[in-house]
């Protein structure tokens, strides 16, 4: 079998993996794309039946590489859907829905804010930049997509912490004397002194390249502590929230009978585990890592040039 043939049906050189970088519609172009990689998975396979040559071989192990990575991705986007879905129905349908009126209703938008800040929106952040479509020669608009979905899961975050203070000073009700409480206050300072020196040190024209090659991976360990940080401070969040809240003082069968409330509260804790497993594949898997391009990569450049004259 000749290069051009096993080209030609891997699609390893197709325009739109290599070259796209429009961050409009990625999630469709996603699908798409794992209708495609199958279509030409199945082809190589036909074609490396008759022929193992090690560039068959190899082309055979990038494809499927690149489909599992989709599938692996899809799953992450579900289960990102699904803990958002259930966190909210939760405080909806059991704990009486929202205000913002200082009455527990408030307090119902802490558990919300949590789950879609530092574990949904920030988890998909983490990995923007293992999608093949951000393989392109231009990394500049991906690395700011990452910022501002950062910036967003930070700003999520600060407005749960907001709901669930205002909660306790109105009901006189003292602040951050549970475990649960100091290890989600703490990711959040983490988190924020993570953007803020990511910001400075990865956008700003003045940081170094020297200090950028050395911050990297930090950037990366940190990134993943913060986000193992995010899964620990909402699940034990959501199992004193039950505990609190499934008493027979409250009128209310005990947690320890597991009534409906608790089966769908702890359904969602092992969403978020499950949706934490995924990220952290994801993010581990050596072969799923962005390539570097070398000099014409923008990997180390800042976002923010200075001009020149």
């Amino acid at each position: 079998m000749s290069v051009k043939q096993i080209r030609s049906v891997s699609g390893l050189n197709i325009p739109f993996l290599q070259h796209q970088t429009d961050t409009r519609g990625y999630v469709i172009f996603t699908l798409e794309f794992i209708q495609h990689s199958i279509q030409r998975v199945t082809a190589v396979y036909e074609l490396c039946k008759t022929d193992s040559t090690p560039y068959c071989i190899s082309q055979w192990c990038t494809m499927s590489s690149v489909l599992s990575f989709y599938v692996s991705y899809l799953l992450c986007l579900c289960l990102g859907f699904l803990c958002v879905v259930f966190v909210s129905y939760w405080n909806s349908k059991w704990r009486g829905g929202f205000a913002w009126d200082g009455s527990g209703l408030q307090f119902n938008w802490h558990p919300v804010l949590m789950v879609t800040g530092l574990v949904v929106v920030y988890g998909n952040a983490a990995v923007l930049y293992r999608i093949p479509l951000t393989w392109g020669e231009n990394k500049l608009p991906w690395k700011l997509l990452h910022a501002v979905l950062m910036f967003l899961a930070l700003l999520l975050a600060v407005l749960g912490l907001c709901a669930v203070f205002d909660f306790h000073n109105k009901q006189s009700t003292p602040n951050l004397y549970s475990v649960h409480s100091w290890v989600g206050i703490c990711t959040v300072v983490l988190f924020a002194t993570q953007w803020a020196l990511g910001l400075c040190t990865f956008l700003l024209p003045c940081s170094p390249l020297d200090l950028r090659k050395f911050v990297k991976p930090l950037h990366v360990w940190m990134g993943s502590a913060i986000f193992i940080m995010g899964i620990i401070s909402c699940i034990s969040g959501i199992n004193e929230k039950l505990i609190f809240s499934l008493k027979s003082g409250n009128k209310t069968q005990p947690y320890s009978t597991l009534p409906p409330e608790a089966v769908f509260a702890n359904s969602l804790g092992i969403l978020i585990v499950a949706f934490g497993v995924v990220v952290l594949g994801i993010l581990s898997k050596q072969s799923w890592r962005r390539p570097e391009s070398g000099p014409e990569d923008d990997s180390s450049r800042p976002l923010l040039r200075e001009e020149r004259q």
